[in-house]
């Protein structure tokens, strides 16, 4: 069967990476694969890597304002292709390329990857998408939660998928821990704790600072990984701290495995979240994480095994947490032992392969068409 999967953007966020690895492991069980997205302009690296990994590339530009055309031309897209699966994810690809998989007589599965702030308009008109999905899959059970609250789908065609993804590229490894310090000027037996991740609002990054900053010194430092929107104001509050030479703002990184071997700790302080694909990244590298306890998170972190957990907004708490580990690392390392095992047994990439695969044959056969499509 042809399986299209609509994106917003071909950005490096948490949800086009899932559908990579989504698109990767559909391959490989001998589908065939489209990668979709609404964003005109250069691909990027993840349009490449889709195509490097054999899936096919499709750009569909979404005008300013609401565009009835988009509706037009991605139903064109998939009855030339023969698409049996649209699998859109988040708001816009749904409310957009769910009336086009309906015109075209694919099935529509959707994922909710978090929790989307939303006008009352776009709210109604995601209801409205919503109640043409196959299936409506939200990335854990907070997730879901929040869907059922909001009445996004039918109660009937609410499933819940953990978020899977490729582990084997992360794991410790001692040579880039060494090399990544010396890079950053960070001393070999200094404590690192450090975070990865796009810079937004949500993701709280100067209540993190804010939270460690009186305990950094020459044997303490952080480091951020990640680009986006608030990476000045970011810089701002890093240069207010009292050491602030102790920070290490890395922007953008297309090397996540080697910059998560060099910490000794992962910190994780979003205001919301489904379920963060880094935190399983960092747990495979075999860190202890430090997070707030929102959203998806507490299904993955467990409490006083794999790491801590605190409330969002809690700069003391979070502090405390990482002061703890900081001061015990034979419980850092109890932690992340436990926190390794309990990543690549649950957040595989191929579990999820095999729970979406499953989901799609169980709509086709719902809807009567031929599996074989």
């Amino acid at each position: 069967m042809t399986i299209a999967h609509v994106l917003s953007s071909f950005g490096m966020g948490g949800q086009e990476r899932v559908a990579l690895d989504l698109a990767v492991g559909q391959r490989a069980a001998g589908q065939r694969v489209m990668a979709v997205t609404l964003e005109s302009g250069d691909e990027g690296p993840l349009g490449a890597e889709f195509r490097a990994r054999g899936a096919e590339v499709a750009h569909l530009r979404k005008r300013p304002g609401f565009d009835a055309s988009l509706i037009l031309r991605l139903r064109r897209l998939f009855r030339e292709h023969r698409v049996a699966v649209v699998h859109t994810h988040n708001p816009q690809p749904l409310i957009y390329g769910g009336p086009a998989a309906r015109a075209s007589g694919a099935v529509l599965v959707h994922t909710k990857h978090g929790v989307n702030a939303d006008s009352d308009r776009r709210l109604w008109m995601k209801r409205a998408a919503g109640l043409l999905v196959d299936a409506f899959v939200a990335v854990s059970e907070p997730t879901a939660d929040v869907a059922r609250r909001i009445r996004e789908c039918r109660p009937g065609r609410l499933h819940v998928i953990a978020n899977g993804i490729d582990l084997s590229r992360f794991g410790p490894d001692d040579q880039a821990r060494a090399a990544v310090r010396a890079e950053l000027g960070i001393p070999g037996d200094a404590f690192v704790v450090g975070t990865v991740g796009r810079l937004g609002p949500e993701k709280a990054h100067p209540y993190f600072l804010r939270s460690v900053g009186p305990l950094l010194g020459p044997d303490f430092h952080v480091v951020i990984a990640g680009g986006g929107a608030e990476a000045e104001r970011i810089a701002e509050v890093a240069r207010g701290l009292p050491v602030p030479s102790s920070v290490h703002l890395l922007g953008m990184r297309r090397d996540v495995p080697r910059v998560l071997a060099a910490f000794d700790v992962f910190a994780l302080t979003s205001v919301s979240e489904g379920l963060p694909l880094v935190i399983p990244e960092a747990m495979a590298t075999r860190l202890p994480v430090v997070s707030t306890a929102v959203g998806g998170i507490p299904q993955v972190v467990v409490e006083d095994q794999t790491g801590l957990l605190v409330e969002s907004g809690d700069e003391a708490g979070l502090r405390d947490a990482v002061a703890r580990l900081a001061g015990d690392r034979a419980l850092a390392s109890r932690f992340a032992r436990a926190g390794r095992e309990r990543a690549l047994s649950r957040y595989s990439s191929q579990r999820m392969v095999d729970d979406y695969l499953a989901l799609y044959r169980d709509c086709m056969s719902r809807r009567g068409i031929d599996i074989a499509t």
